[in-house]
């Protein structure tokens, strides 16, 4: 899960969250914790249009995610809704997946999953509503399969809150054909830290 232990416990380990709940990909990494500095540079990018920093946030990531890149993975962003797209004019996760993929020298593929259904944002909503929020929210087109099929997909997005959104799209990615799903994210919400009720959007 990608989630700090205060000591090294060894790269076998598992958190206890993913014992008690598997998630449907098989790794996440994020490049920081979600605050301070990140927290900012996560909404300087989302919502004022800073789109400079997307190389920037990827080449932390691209450190983070080394393991992740070995096996020469298509990336996939999270997609946006087209309404949300159009109104934003920008998908920050696609700024992100298309600077890592340019450093890593990895198949960019930004149109193989979409969002079919237009969801609430995921701000002040419970770790339950989120995911149900997000459930079936994510196609493979038929005609996009073929980028992924039989291969693993590194799946980006700007920040792991509950890990909703990505389980939605991963499970989405696996039914298309990849053979496995990894999650990369410049920003992690810690468990402890996550408030439903949080002020600062996400």
């Amino acid at each position: 899960m990608g989630t700090p232990f205060s000591v090294d416990l060894g790269d076998e380990i598992l958190s206890a969250e993913a014992i008690a709940n598997p998630p449907p990909f098989a790794r996440a990494r994020s490049a920081v914790i979600y605050e301070n500095v990140a927290r900012q540079m996560v909404q300087s990018l989302k919502f004022r249009d800073r789109t400079d920093l997307a190389p920037w946030m990827a080449r932390w990531m691209l450190r983070a995610g080394a393991e992740l890149v070995r096996d020469n993975p298509a990336v996939v962003p999270v997609p946006l809704h087209r309404r949300r797209l159009l109104a934003r004019r920008f998908n920050q996760s696609a700024e992100l997946a298309r600077a890592l993929s340019r450093l890593a020298a990895l198949d960019y593929e930004p149109e193989t999953l979409v969002r079919v259904r237009k969801t609430r944002q995921q701000v002040g909503l419970k770790a339950s509503e989120r995911e149900a929020n997000v459930r079936g929210a994510f196609h493979v087109p038929t005609e996009r399969s073929v980028t992924i099929a039989g291969r693993r997909v590194l799946l980006i997005d700007d920040v792991y809150t509950t890990g909703a959104t990505v389980s939605a799209a991963s499970r989405a990615l696996r039914r298309a054909g990849a053979t496995g799903v990894d999650v990369l994210t410049f920003a992690r919400v810690l468990p402890g830290d996550f408030r439903p009720d949080e002020g600062n959007p996400i």
